[in-house]
């Protein structure tokens, strides 16, 4: 009887360490590929592959617009209370159609 549990507990133990011994040689084993695809990349990219890939091209239309259509901006001056578009005056018979009223 003390036997058969001296080896079930052996097996438990041997389990237990291969385990442990397959999690480290997967984690080992990872680092190793990042370290080789991190040294492939620098690699690839000393040899002129980043030049390569970094232009990039395509069609595109200049559009000129009038200078005086511009707004000049002010000379230090504080801005002004009525910056900004705010809200359209009311109509003639003095409903704020804006707001929803009338």
């Amino acid at each position: 009887m003390l036997e058969r549990i001296l080896w079930a507990l052996a097996a438990v133990v041997l389990v237990v360490t291969g385990f442990f011994f397959i999690a480290v040689a997967a984690v080992v084993g990872a680092l190793l590929a990042a370290v080789l695809l991190v040294r492939l990349w620098w690699l690839d990219r000393r040899a002129g592959g980043a030049t390569r890939d970094a232009v990039i091209t395509t069609e595109y239309t200049v559009i000129e617009r009038d200078a005086a259509a511009l707004p000049r901006p002010r000379d230090n001056a504080a801005p002004a209370a009525d910056d900004g578009p705010g809200p359209p005056p009311p109509d003639r018979d003095g409903r704020d159609t804006w707001r929803g009223e009338g």
